[in-house]
């Protein structure tokens, strides 16, 4: 299990870093507000959507697509997505409920579990989890889409203007368009490829930099109780109701290993971005982020520890 602890850290270490040099590059007046409202829109428009695009393109669709499992995974989250949502309606003050669910629900599984599920499980762990991934980035962006927009006070919340932005997403879009190149196996030009690769390794830093910019202690302070109910709910809740009625499917194994560490994860940079431009709370988006991705060294290795001592993986 230390190799596992050593791994995660490993993994969580560099993105401490990054958030940490946002908040001292804002202290010593390297960056301002107008360069993280910039920097932000380019992730959101540009960057990530070329780093989603190149995650599905490089996936192996045919070898390791398992239908029951991704099903699952849909049906899971889609699950839990109501019931943070249900619980939201209940113990969260409106102005933060968008946010507060997103943060709740949407897990970094590009980089943290895809990294996890390749440590620990190899070729297999990044094929599976790679194609896995298509789907999160789907369900997630989707989801996410929906109730910002409803919560959003930049945003109408009828049907109509909620299915465009859902359509308009640039993160969905980006998936949506590599689909079929993936499928089909079609290879883009070597120069493209790698300019590609350029724009799509500035998303998680700049992310993370402007994250860290973001956070004050003040922020902290006011967004605490919201942020640490959200960062429970993701870290623990979630991840048991997910990982349990994974066990009760019958999956065992790789399977069952990978489930959880895409359950498991803390949540994901992009909810940041897209709180941001949807012109949600985003203090309370960095809060969240901030706290599981602390909290992923102690739950995830507990996870693995109890999955491993029962023989289920």
């Amino acid at each position: 299990m230390f190799a596992i602890f050593s791994e995660i850290l490993g993994i969580t270490a560099p993105v401490f870093a990054m958030l940490f040099l946002g908040l001292m590059l804002k202290r010593l007046g390297q960056i301002d507000a107008a360069f993280i409202s910039t920097a932000t829109s380019l992730v959101f428009n540009v960057s990530m959507p070329a780093m989603l695009f190149l995650a599905i393109l490089h996936a192996d669709l045919r070898t390791a697509l398992q239908p029951a499992l991704l099903g699952y995974f849909v049906l899971a989250t889609v699950v839990g997505f109501l019931l943070v949502w249900g619980w939201a309606l209940w113990r969260v003050p409106r102005v933060d409920r968008g946010v507060y669910v997103q943060g709740a629900f949407r897990g970094n599984n590009g980089i943290i579990g895809l990294a996890l599920a390749t440590s620990l499980y190899g070729d297999y762990g990044l094929s599976l989890g790679g194609v896995l991934g298509g789907v999160v980035i789907l369900s997630y962006n989707s989801l996410s889409a929906i109730v910002l927009a409803i919560y959003s006070p930049n945003a109408k919340a009828s049907v109509w203007s909620i299915s465009k932005n859902i359509l308009r997403n640039p993160l969905i879009l980006g998936v949506l368009a590599a689909i079929p190149f993936a499928y089909w196996q079609v290879r883009l030009p070597a120069w493209l490829t790698t300019s590609g690769e350029y724009l799509a390794q500035l998303t998680l830093p700049l992310a993370l930099i402007c994250i860290g910019a973001t956070l004050s202690l003040a922020s902290l302070r006011e967004s605490g109780k919201v942020a640490l109910g959200a960062s429970v709910m993701k870290m623990i809740w979630l991840p048991l109701l997910g990982t349990f009625g994974a066990f009760f499917c019958g999956f065992r194994e790789a399977e069952l290993g990978i489930l959880f560490l895409f359950f498991a994860s803390p949540t994901a940079a992009a909810s940041f971005v897209m709180a941001k431009a949807a012109g949600a709370n985003h203090q309370l988006a960095a809060a969240i982020i901030v706290i599981t991705t602390l909290a992923a060294a102690i739950t995830t290795n507990i996870g693995l520890f109890v999955l491993q001592w029962g023989g289920w993986i």
